[in-house]
């Protein structure tokens, strides 16, 4: 399963208040970044690491200059070091839902914000908070692995070996999406922060392989998922839709009834209809995963309304350089003013600006 998503780092920052969690996801963090991690100048020269996984840390080595040299940025120790996981995945994310409602569980982090999603090393105990979830906050939920993280500059990220799991081109856009963190993040809006990464990964990675034939058929594939994925949001307001109007009548029970059916009777045969007309492989199709309320909403917080932005760049005739300088000459001016709450909204009133910026 491909994953673009970036995980704060969880340490005794965390605003957690159970001690057990902060001391075993500090230690289980401080194993993957100090006791199993070397420099990659030795892994590189150990015999016993496969030379596919010595390719691909090169790979990582070339797409982060890329990535600096391209923003004119002095490169950082950012993935100077590999480290070996035990598993699959670096990190599980446990996302938690009302069962009336497709809206995710926030999560308090002190001094970085709040996160739609609260990350654990290792899948037994993603397991048992799940479960707690359930049974204490009759909350829905869903646990979805991630393969890269960004500590947001905090700490100088390693390469993991779960990068491994994916190919070339994937690999080159998970390394721009995590590094785009470093460069620009907003506190308490995980949605746009992913957003933002997700539209940088993809727009560098057309750059970096520019009329190269595996672009094409990647960004092909693309094409077809995003198709896909605008068809799953659209599903999703559907339920919603029935979950408003039942308004107050609406029990836990029902709502799980009727996502249930929903999922069933509506949901995965209309997706499976629609990968058979674009011809896209049953593994990239949607109606394989997992389906309830919490996964509804960790879907939309990682794919809905991306568009806007490209709509921002493309009106304002803006590099993707450009881009992000205006980006944080608006993010000044939005902490200027009160009457917009979030930043998002606040790009959003620019979506109709066709005057282009200056900055």
């Amino acid at each position: 399963m491909k994953v673009l998503a970036s995980l704060v780092f969880i340490l005794s920052t965390a605003g957690c208040s159970h001690l057990g969690y902060l001391t075993e996801q500090g230690y289980n963090f401080a194993k993957i970044q100090w006791f199993k991690s070397r420099s990659n100048e030795k892994v590189l020269s150990d015999p016993e690491v496969s030379e596919e996984t010595k390719r691909k840390i090169l790979l990582v080595q070339e797409y982060k200059k890329f990535f600096y040299y391209y923003f004119g940025s002095k490169e950082t120790d950012i993935y100077t070091k590999t480290s070996m996981l035990d598993h699959e995945a670096v990190t599980y994310l446990v996302i938690a839902s009302p069962h009336t409602k497709i809206e995710a569980h926030e999560f308090d982090f002190p001094l970085i914000g709040s996160f739609p999603y609260i990350g654990f090393y290792k899948k037994d105990s993603a397991k048992r908070f799940s479960r707690r979830l359930r049974k204490e906050e009759n909350l829905v939920t869903y646990i979805r692995p991630v393969y890269a993280y960004s500590t947001l500059g905090y700490f100088e990220d390693r390469i993991l070996s779960s990068f491994f799991e994916y190919d070339d081109i994937e690999l080159a856009e998970t390394i721009f999406h995590e590094l785009f963190h470093t460069v620009f993040f907003i506190k308490d809006e995980v949605e746009l922060n992913e957003n933002l990464a997700n539209f940088y990964g993809k727009e560098l990675l057309k750059e970096y392989f520019k009329d190269q034939n595996q672009l094409n058929e990647y960004m092909g594939r693309e094409e077809k998922k995003d198709v896909l994925k605008k068809r799953v949001v659209e599903l999703i307001s559907i339920l919603q839709g029935e979950f408003s109007k039942l308004g107050t009548f609406l029990t836990d029970k029902k709502a799980d009834e009727l996502t249930q059916r929903f999922v069933n009777e509506v949901f995965k045969p209309d997706l499976r209809a629609l990968c058979t007309s674009i011809g896209l492989p049953n593994e990239d199709c949607e109606f394989k995963h997992k389906w309830n309320q919490a996964s509804f909403a960790a879907f939309l917080t990682y794919e809905e309304e991306q568009d806007f932005l490209s709509t921002v760049q493309k009106k304002r005739k803006l590099s993707l350089t450009d881009l992000l300088k205006w980006l944080r000459h608006e993010y000044e001016a939005f902490k200027d003013q009160d009457k917009i709450e979030s930043f998002t909204d606040y790009l959003k009133t620019k979506v109709n600006d066709a005057t282009p910026s200056s900055h």
